[in-house]
């Protein structure tokens, strides 16, 4: 297995046509973010010592908690949906969301519902959250949010996507039960304003002949780095205004970091490490991805507009 998908599937997506965007061509480009987590002071500390760091997108806000068992994190009143991704490090959690309640001790991507919830430390370990920038507590508290004083005018804004089909519910969908498979990309999923790409763990570097440089003209990509090191390489579009040029960059981050990848930055990322894993962050969800049969796991639950 390579790093995100078969080579085949990278050239696919690499060259795959870029939608069109009203944006003025003059607009500044934002630059590219590498956020890794232990160079910032946690947002709140747990009474069992549970850390939680907080970053955010334009329409997304990440919790990284490092838990340990017996703490308890609570939303009251949440707004909207919002997703807890566990890969094979997570601690593992109860979930308490209205009447219902599970428990979860694997991979797996969990949909809580809006309204009151809980989410338990079971075992140490981390927990990751994800919500819409609609959270507004948790917008404010992240310790990038000055660089959102002004929203980036490259972003579609989030719009919501249709309801689930049997109504808002907790959900807990086992990455075991959708394995990696040829010619799909990864595991996604989505709600009404997320989209989450669980991508492969992958045991060897990226091969450096083997790339994907590609470009997305209205939504920022969120790389989230659970296992290994990465070097994100970023291009720059010229504009016709030459003071807003930016050179190209290449960020080398650890694990956990957050990458933030803003529109149409031209950008491919190298796993160098031996080992590693990336999970993928979009909101609202990406219709070219939905528009790929097969390749949205709970599509059946989530329709598309």
């Amino acid at each position: 297995m390579t790093m995100y998908a078969k080579d085949d599937l990278r050239s696919q997506l690499a060259n795959a046509p870029a939608a069109q965007t009203a944006v003025d061509p003059s607009t500044p480009i934002r630059a590219a973010q590498y956020l890794e987590f232990s160079e910032f002071a946690p947002a709140e500390t747990g009474p069992g010592g549970s850390r939680t760091w907080l970053a955010r997108g334009q329409n997304v806000v990440l919790a990284w908690t490092d838990a340990v068992a017996g703490d308890r994190f609570t939303r009251a009143g949440q707004p909207d949906e919002y997703a807890v991704l566990l890969y094979s490090d997570s601690a593992s959690i109860r979930v308490i969301a209205g009447d219902e309640t599970r428990e979860v001790a694997e991979e797996a991507f969990v949909v809580v519902p809006p309204g009151d919830s809980v989410i338990e430390a079971l075992t140490d370990g981390p927990i990751i959250r994800v919500f819409s920038s609609v959270a507004e507590d948790l917008r404010d508290a992240a310790f990038n949010a000055a660089a959102y004083a002004e929203p980036d005018p490259r972003c579609a804004p989030l719009v919501p996507w249709p309801d689930p089909v049997d109504g808002f519910r907790l959900r807990v969908y086992r990455l075991a039960e959708t394995p990696i498979t040829e010619g799909r990309f990864g595991r996604i999923f989505r709600t009404t304003n997320l989209m989450v790409n669980f991508l492969a763990e992958e045991p060897t570097p990226r091969d450096p002949l083997k790339l994907s440089p590609h470009s997305h003209d209205d939504f920022e990509q969120l790389s989230l780095g659970v296992k290994g090191e990465f070097v994100h390489h970023m291009q720059y579009p010229w504009g016709p205004d030459s003071t807003q040029w930016r050179p190209e960059d290449h960020g080398r981050v650890g694990t956990p970091s957050l990458t933030v990848i803003p529109p149409p930055a031209i950008h491919t990322t190298q796993g160098v490490g031996p080992y590693q894993q990336l999970i993928d962050i979009f909101s609202p969800p990406r219709k070219d991805f939905s528009a790929r049969p097969g390749w949205i796991l709970n599509a059946d639950e989530y329709p598309a507009p």
